[in-house]
């Protein structure tokens, strides 16, 4: 996509790549070069690089510590975290319920929670699908009783997405069972996970990572003043942020930085071998890709610019979200074609005993192709499965 840059974005744009070359640890620059997992202190190290230049809040508004950036900064700050392979930030606090504190919670809750959740010093995490309410959140049965000053929750909350590293998470909680539309008894709690009851057990992946979690409460006391909002309206302020996290999804920038290195990759001649870019369905794919992507950096794009005017995301989420992982997979399915044998699954641990000098096989970070393909298959279900996001597409968007 080409857009005509202004003198002064195009300075922006240069004090963001010089940002990332200069500022960016080398240990996590490496790390991510040699694609290793970031330890949660990398991640938080990261994080508070951008805090300490004041980027960190790129969707909050100026009033909270946020940078009040254009729809086109913001679109040249991820174009550019991208083209430098930085980490993506942890979306569950700054891009997820820090907006909605801002936007819903009353004043002490905002003193209280924003600070820190800007910079990074509380890591959260997101408690909305049950072992039975996933794609039909409305359906979630984790009970909150108001007794005197605080609510007892009993429940248990699953795909719990780096729970295991969290301090706190935000919950949709049933608070009433005596409506007309069960979206009208939920409500918006915060939930210290300290707080005795909270237990997290590990759910293991088909790439062998630990990464999502079930979340079990047994009679936790949260108090009162923890509830976002008005008792019973979660549901309102649950769909605002799964609308950020959509948008979040979309993965624009990131899916434009792989296909480069992708071209990149094909254009290689392997011992000897023809490099992928002779082979016409292999380019036609890459091709087919591209164009969609194009299309994809449109409209996020136009998302950008009405959250910069102050307004949530709309239903234009719900469009980004599935054709962003729909891309997402392509480019893992297309990558792994790529590397061929050198895709197959790759343990460390299945081959340090008898062969310590092994620490990688293949070129680069081929060998983990397919566990990145395996990973990103729940693309398109997390933050509302592409199939709910259709119905959406087609009742707010086409009229249907």
């Amino acid at each position: 996509m080409h857009v005509t840059f202004t003198d002064e974005e195009l300075a922006f744009r240069d004090e963001v790549r010089s940002f990332f070359l200069d500022e960016l640890p080398d240990d996590i620059r490496n790390k991510r070069m040699q694609d290793v997992v970031l330890d949660p202190e990398d991640q938080i190290r990261f994080q508070k690089c951008l805090f300490k230049k004041g980027w960190a809040g790129v969707n909050w508004p100026v009033e909270y510590g946020g940078t009040g950036w254009s729809a086109v900064q913001q679109y040249i700050f991820a174009t550019e975290m991208a083209a430098a392979n930085a980490p993506g930030i942890v979306a569950f606090g700054l891009n997820m319920v820090g907006p909605i504190v801002y936007t819903f919670g009353n004043e002490e809750q905002k003193r209280r929670f924003l600070p820190d959740i800007l910079e990074s010093n509380v890591w959260w995490c997101q408690g909305y699908s049950e072992p039975g309410s996933g794609s039909d959140l409305a359906s979630l049965k984790m009970r909150a009783d108001k007794v005197d000053d605080h609510y007892v929750i009993n429940g248990t909350k699953t795909w719990t997405t780096l729970g295991q590293f969290a301090d706190w998470i935000f919950c949709l909680v049933r608070t009433s069972t005596d409506v007309a539309r069960r979206q009208d008894g939920i409500s918006f709690l915060l939930v210290d996970m300290s707080t005795p009851g909270v237990s997290v057990k590990p759910i293991i992946t088909l790439d062998g990572d630990h990464e999502v979690n079930e979340v079990h409460f047994e009679d936790v006391e949260v108090p009162i003043e923890n509830l976002v909002g008005e008792e019973g309206k979660g549901w309102t302020y649950g769909k605002v942020l799964l609308q950020h996290e959509r948008t979040n999804i979309t993965g624009a920038a990131r899916s434009a930085y792989r296909l480069r290195r992708l071209r990149v990759q094909a254009s290689k001649s392997i011992r000897g071998a023809n490099p992928l870019a002779e082979d016409r369905n292999f380019m036609r794919k890459l091709a087919a890709i591209e164009v969609d992507l194009k299309a994809l950096e449109f409209t996020d794009l136009r998302t950008l610019a009405a959250v910069a005017s102050g307004q949530a995301p709309g239903p234009e989420s719900s469009i980004l979200k599935v054709k962003g992982t729909e891309i997402q997979q392509m480019i893992d399915l297309l990558t792994m074609e790529a590397a061929a044998y050198y895709a197959l699954p790759y343990v460390r641990d299945q081959y340090v005993l008898d062969f310590p000098e092994i620490d990688r096989i293949g070129e680069g970070a081929e060998t983990k192709s397919s566990l990145h393909y395996f990973n990103n298959r729940k693309a398109s279900i997390y933050g509302g499965s592409n199939e709910i996001q259709k119905n959406i597409i087609a009742k707010h968007v086409l009229g249907l």
